[in-house]
């Protein structure tokens, strides 16, 4: 599994190793939001299972982090980016913040793996999320979690993954997936996939997306959405030369039009801080948990005790 997961990196770096001006700077913002790193030491009280199986797919795996003392704990259940074809649920700049922030809190938090390109097509990659989510419903009360309250969370690809699950109401029905509190996208630029293909874009598009317009749609968060879903915040970077933010607020738009609750939170930080800064005290983190507090009393009451 190492060597498989050095190769699916190194063949990142290659995809993401080509163009000029703006669109080099978005690869660099993008090779920085993939880097690996061994995660941190665990805080005191907190607990980690490793690897558990949500799938027979060798990447069909979760991570779960329990506080202490979990008693109907809510869930932050978290999707790694990695352009569809590298990263990984153990990433330190991914986990060591959102875990040190919330699990001495009383989450129980959650990390993900899912299939890769080549050999998952995103769609299955889609699938999967859908999959793991299921799966954390059905065996929260064994970590002391409760089922209903789940946040679902991704970043990068990831962000594009739970965004897809929280526009396709076929796909989670199919899943039987029951109804989240909400869910934080962090900072996709694939919210509108046929606007993007028709456009001047990276390579790993074409590998994620291919050449096929209806592919394109049946991929594509603002093309999906059809009924409102869960509460929905769309982080954005406003320094990317990509235009997340312009993304986000159409789909935040059309979202609203449709009756969900959603809306849109733009940062001035890279791809990749948008992700390894979530969880460091200051306006950012404060901005996401308020978003989160809206969503449970629950939440809400864990959000205001000191870790």
């Amino acid at each position: 599994m190492k060597s498989l997961r050095s190769y699916t990196m190194l063949t990142l770096l290659a995809l993401l190793l080509t163009g000029t001006g703006a669109h080099a700077t978005a690869q660099e913002s993008l090779l920085d939001a993939a880097a690996p790193g061994r995660a941190a030491a665990l805080p005191p009280g907190v607990t980690l299972q490793r690897d558990l199986h949500y799938g027979s797919g060798s990447l069909q795996t979760l991570d779960v982090y329990r506080p202490a003392r979990a008693i109907r704990a809510p869930v932050i259940l978290m999707v790694h980016g990695g352009g569809w074809r590298g990263g990984d649920k153990s990433m330190g700049r991914m986990v060591d913040s959102k875990v040190t922030r919330w699990v001495p809190r009383g989450f129980v938090f959650v990390a993900i793996d899912y299939g890769l390109l080549p050999g998952t097509p995103v769609s299955r990659q889609a699938d999967d999320v859908a999959q793991a989510v299921a799966y954390v419903q059905q065996h929260a009360s064994e970590w002391g979690a409760d089922p209903r309250k789940l946040i679902l969370m991704g970043h990068s690809a990831g962000a594009h993954l739970v965004a897809v699950l929280a526009a396709d109401a076929a796909r989670v029905k199919a899943a039987r997936i029951a109804p989240w509190l909400g869910t934080i996208v962090l900072d996709s630029a694939a919210l509108d996939v046929p606007q993007v293909m028709q456009r001047r874009h990276m390579r790993l598009y074409d590998d994620a997306f291919g050449s096929d317009a209806a592919t394109w749609k049946a991929l594509s968060p603002i093309d999906l959405l059809g009924a409102a879903g869960s509460p929905l915040l769309a982080v954005c970077s406003s320094t990317r030369p990509d235009d997340s933010c312009g993304q986000a607020r159409r789909f935040v738009a059309r979202a609203s039009a449709l009756g969900m609750r959603a809306s849109v939170h733009e940062e001035a930080l890279t791809h990749g801080e948008i992700n390894f800064t979530l969880g460091v005290a200051g306006a950012y983190t404060d901005a996401v948990e308020a978003f989160m507090r809206s969503l449970d009393a629950d939440v809400l009451r864990l959000l205001e005790t000191k870790s």
